[in-house]
C-alpha cells in the first residue's frame, strides 16, 4: 500500500505569521456562533482553544465531543435530515468516510504546514500528530530491559505480559498490523506476526488511554499501541509510565474538516485556520499534545519523530480508510 515517507524532520524555512482576512474576520463575527464536533480531550485542548478563539475574535464555540463512529453517524443523519448542524469535525479517520459520502466542503486555510499534512484534493488539514508506540510500567520493568524492537517483542520473558487494545474498541492492533505490513514487507510482516501471536498477547477492548493507565497499574509490564505524549503526561505526575522509541512508530494525523451543510461555515473556516496557526498550535503544544506547525515545538521534542534517531510511518485519513478493512482481516485470521 502507498504510504507516506518516513517522515523527516519538519524543517521547513520559517514563513511570515499569517493574519486572518478581515472579510472573513466580519463574516465570522456576524454569524457568531460554530460548533465543533470533536476528539480531542477536553480539558486538555478543547476548552483552551474555546477560550481563547472566543476572546480573540469574540466568536461562541460550541462543542461536542465523541468518538469517530458517533461523530460520522451524527453528521451523515444531520445530511439526510437536510439539518446540518455542526461546522467543524476532526480525528484520525472520520473526514475519510465523510468525504467519500459527498459530506465535506472544499477548503484549507492559509497555514505554513508541510504539505503532508493538508489534504492534497482540499477536503483536510492536520492539527496534530498522534505517534503510537510501545509504553511500560518503570517499576516493572528495569530501565535498559525494555523491548528496543519488534524482535524484542518475541522474547520469551514477555510471553503473556504484554497488553494491546483491540476492536471494538479501536483499530489500533489492526493498525499495528499494518505498520509491521508497511516496515517489514507482506511476506516478513506475516511471518512475524505469527510468531507474535504466540506471545499471547492480553486484548483488551479500550481506548488507548485506558490501555497506558492498566500498564500503569501493574496488569502487565508493556502495552502495544500507546500515544507516547500520553507517557510523557502520565509520568508528569508521578506515574511510572515510560515510553518506547520503537522504530518506525506508527503516525496518525488528526485532523479538521468542514461540513458540506456547516450552518456558520465563515466561523468555522476562521476557527479552523486558529487551530493551525502558530497561536493555536501553540495551545496544543501546552496541552502535551503533538503540534503539526514547523515553528512551534512539542513540550517534550523527542516525541515527535525527527526522521533521523526517530522514525515513523505516517498514513492519512484515505489510507486508514482503503487498508483497515485488510488489516483487521489479517488480525483476525492471525490473533483471534
Amino acid at each position: 500500500m502507498r504510504h507516506f515517507a518516513t517522515f523527516v524532520a519538519l524543517i521547513a524555512c520559517a514563513a511570515p505569521a499569517l493574519a486572518a482576512d478581515e472579510a472573513l474576520i466580519a463574516a465570522a463575527r456576524k454569524e457568531g456562533r460554530v460548533v465543533w464536533y470533536t476528539t480531542q480531550i477536553v480539558d486538555q485542548f478543547v476548552r483552551p482553544a474555546v477560550e481563547a478563539f472566543d476572546r480573540k475574535y469574540g466568536i461562541r464555540v460550541d462543542y461536542v465531543r465523541s468518538g469517530t463512529p458517533d461523530m460520522v453517524l451524527r453528521v451523515t443523519n444531520e445530511a439526510k435530515a437536510n439539518s446540518g448542524q455542526g461546522d467543524i469535525v476532526d480525528g484520525t479517520s472520520s473526514s475519510a468516510a465523510l468525504k467519500r459520502a459527498g459530506l465535506l466542503m472544499k477548503f484549507t486555510p492559509p497555514n505554513n504546514l508541510p504539505a503532508q499534512f493538508v489534504d492534497a484534493d482540499g477536503y483536510w488539514i492536520a492539527n496534530n500528530l498522534y505517534v503510537l508506540t510501545p509504553g511500560f510500567n518503570t517499576n516493572l520493568v528495569e530501565k535498559g530491559s525494555e523491548p528496543r524492537a519488534f524482535e524484542d517483542l518475541l522474547a520469551p520473558k514477555w510471553k503473556g505480559r504484554i497488553g494491546w487494545t483491540v476492536p471494538p474498541a479501536s483499530m489500533l492492533a489492526p493498525e499495528f498490523v499494518g505498520l509491521v505490513l508497511a516496515a517489514m514487507g507482506e511476506e516478513k510482516g506475516r511471518t512475524y506476526l505469527r510468531a507474535l501471536a504466540k506471545q499471547d498477547l492480553n486484548g483488551h477492548v479500550v481506548s488507548a488511554r485506558q490501555m497506558l493507565d492498566m500498564v500503569i497499574a501493574g496488569e502487565f509490564p508493556v502495552a502495544l499501541q500507546i500515544f507516547n505524549n500520553h507517557a510523557v503526561i502520565s509520568a508528569g505526575k508521578g506515574a511510572p509510565s515510560g515510553w518506547i522509541p520503537m522504530q518506525p512508530a506508527l503516525g496518525l494525523l488528526s485532523v479538521s474538516s468542514i461540513t458540506k451543510l456547516a450552518p456558520h461555515p465563515a466561523a468555522a473556516k476562521l476557527f479552523m485556520e486558529f487551530l493551525v496557526s502558530e497561536e493555536g498550535q501553540k495551545l496544543m503544544a501546552a496541552s502535551g499534545e503533538l503540534p503539526v506547525h514547523p515553528d512551534v515545538r512539542p513540550g517534550d521534542p523527542s516525541l515527535r519523530p525527527d526522521g533521523e534517531t526517530f522514525r515513523a510511518i505516517y498514513f492519512t485519513p484515505e489510507q486508514l480508510d482503503e487498508a483497515l478493512p485488510a488489516w483487521n482481516r489479517i488480525f483476525n485470521e492471525i490473533f483471534r
